[in-house]
């Protein structure tokens, strides 16, 4: 009995251990170079890498992978993590809550007025979701990035207005994906309600297809880094993608760089013929 005891053992181990390389190589043979989007960057006066995942396929699309396994602020990007803990803690309560104006000068004149929630997303206006990450406090705050598996977060009580902004917090864009992928096909531990309201103010363009995303920037040792992360529904399909862009000098146009990180994305989906 326990020599079948140990003969099985042994086959379970190595059962376990070829299919974990099966798995890598499956990962790895889905991950095809775009030359194309090297040439969209460098185009652009920019470095980095775009990240395309194609959910039909299972198949992702870069010009840089190495790029995309490295961790950055996550910037406001993570508008779209903090807006799901605020819902499901309920310090959002619903998709009508108004973020008040506290009659300050802010950095963006569109900051200046009583906000509703998707004009709080889409205006990413910092000051209102650093009201949200406050009152989610660092411990709900842990427990649910936690729960959600967004990234590698340094969150405490002396940062939990910013830790997304600035310090030591990170997420990929594998990460990315690998969470908006999770967040759109229901797999997160939260509520659908929370899910519909998400997705409704992550829409940024209705035409032959929906795009829905978010953008977010931050800047570390004089360095300016740039997101564009989201999905695309295209006929019956979806791409999700994350392009993550630093400037080649920092002598670029602010405004010019804030609008390259959608830019690329779109020029690189069109590439892939995803979209005219």
């Amino acid at each position: 009995m326990k020599l079948y005891l140990l003969l099985f053992l042994i086959l379970s181990i190595s059962s376990c251990r070829q299919q974990h390389k099966t798995n890598l190589s499956k990962s790895e043979e889905n991950k095809i170079i775009k030359s194309e989007f090297q040439t969209i960057i460098d185009s652009a006066n920019v470095k980095g890498a775009i990240l395309i995942y194609d959910l039909h396929r299972n198949n992702f699309y870069s010009n840089d992978f190495s790029w995309t396994k490295q961790g950055k602020l996550p910037a406001s990007t993570f508008k779209i993590a903090n807006t799901i803990i605020g819902l499901e803690t309920g310090v959002i309560k619903n998709d009508s809550t108004i973020f008040k104006w506290d009659g300050q000068e802010k950095w963006l004149d569109l900051w200046e007025q009583d906000l509703i929630l998707r004009d709080a997303f889409q205006y990413s206006c910092v000051p209102c979701y650093q009201q949200v990450a406050t009152k989610i406090g660092p411990q709900r705050m842990n427990e649910y990035v936690k729960k959600i598996e967004y990234g590698d977060l340094k969150i405490d009580s002396t940062n939990i207005s910013n830790f997304w902004l600035e310090g030591e917090s990170s997420i990929n864009q594998i990460q990315q994906i690998d969470f908006l992928k999770r967040f759109y096909s229901g797999q997160l531990p939260i509520s659908v309600r929370t899910q519909k309201i998400v997705k409704q103010i992550m829409v940024i363009d209705t035409e032959n297809y929906t795009l829905s995303g978010k953008s977010g920037l931050s800047i570390s040792n004089e360095q300016y880094n740039g997101w564009f992360v989201g999905y695309i529904e295209v006929r019956d399909n979806v791409y999700f993608f994350a392009t993550n862009l630093e400037p080649t000098n920092n002598n670029i146009d602010l405004s010019d760089f804030i609008q390259t990180r959608k830019e690329v994305t779109l020029a690189a989906l069109k590439a892939l013929q995803v979209i005219k």
